[in-house]
């Protein structure tokens, strides 16, 4: 049986399958809203050493490494600002490197070594660039801190001229809609140049 169907039958159908699945996923519980993706889309494996820890969890293939530490391990230090990688909110170090978590998919990271601000302390003890960013007043609403910390241990380890200007450009992809960026470089500068 051969049954052809109009482009305004396909759009109707397709438009009307949206409002369901758009309304399931506003009645369900989170937990639904994973089974439901599961169900859609496939849940994948994912082993990711994560704050020193080995986690084991299945993620939707559309997960961001951004979403997966918020929702599901609630590691919520990394914010989501802008979640287009413009603001630098959601900076984790993966690898040794610093990127923005709301551009990466989970799944991209099997296997890898994600440190969050969560797992940058040595217990009480906080690392120097957390101590620095208190010390010199390197914040104001605190949003942006999480992120800027993060990107600033990552700048230890880089390639960066020892002026102030450097710093900036090495931190420009972090923004600070408080203007709290003296205090960011003066906080920085002193962990790079006094050896902290």
């Amino acid at each position: 049986m051969n049954r052809k169907i109009s482009r305004r039958r396909f759009n109707q159908l397709m438009i009307a399958t949206s409002v369901l699945l758009s309304h399931l996923e506003n009645v369900l519980p989170a937990s639904g809203h994973e089974a439901l993706a599961s169900n859609l889309y496939g849940a994948q494996p994912l082993k990711l050493k994560i704050n020193g820890t080995v986690r084991s969890l299945k993620v939707d293939p559309r997960t961001t490494l951004l979403d997966m530490l918020r929702n599901r391990l609630d590691l919520t230090g990394s914010k989501k600002g802008c979640d287009h990688g413009q603001c630098g909110a959601c900076t984790v170090i993966v690898n040794g490197k610093r990127i923005k978590s709301c551009l990466s998919l989970a799944l991209m990271h099997d296997g890898d070594d994600v440190l969050t601000i969560e797992g940058l302390a040595n217990g009480e003890t906080l690392h120097p660039m957390q101590a620095a960013f208190l010390e010199h007043d390197g914040f104001q609403c605190g949003y942006c801190t999480p992120g800027q910390i993060m990107s600033a241990v990552a700048l230890l380890k880089e390639k960066c001229g020892r002026n102030d200007s450097d710093v900036r450009e090495c931190m420009s992809g972090n923004l600070c809609r408080c203007g709290a960026y003296a205090n960011i470089v003066d906080a920085i500068q002193s962990v790079r140049l006094g050896g902290n």
